[in-house]
């Protein structure tokens, strides 16, 4: 089933709204580097004592693993995002078949069918 024009508008809506909350929040715990797509996670320092310094480096830890976690779905969604634009969305990757698209509302990033 090939998606049709409203359908991949729809997805491609959704695509740049969690583009931009994903961006959102890499902004709120880093600052991009010159690597495009890439940040770096701010460590903020609380203060000096023993205890301010575990809780910077809790946060920091904290923040660095929610950065690698939102660079990743920021990734897949600027991949889904070309797929569109070169016509290949929603077809899997691996096999080429059809994305559902209940899938695709669900995860409108996916690249692999459910079969894949």
């Amino acid at each position: 089933m090939t998606l049709d024009s409203k359908t991949i508008a729809e997805l491609k809506n959704a695509l740049l709204l969690e583009k931009t909350r994903v961006e959102e929040e890499l902004n709120r715990i880093g600052k991009p580097t010159t690597d495009s797509g890439d940040f770096s996670t701010n460590f903020n320092e609380i203060g000096t004592n023993e205890d301010e310094n575990a809780s910077e480096v809790e946060e920091y830890t904290d923040n660095l693993a929610l950065e690698n976690t939102l660079e990743k779905q920021l990734k897949e969604i600027l991949e889904a995002l070309e797929r569109i634009e070169i016509g290949t969305y929603g077809k899997c990757e691996n096999c080429d078949a059809d994305i559902p698209v209940e899938r695709l509302r669900a995860y409108p990033a996916a690249k692999m069918c459910t079969n894949c």
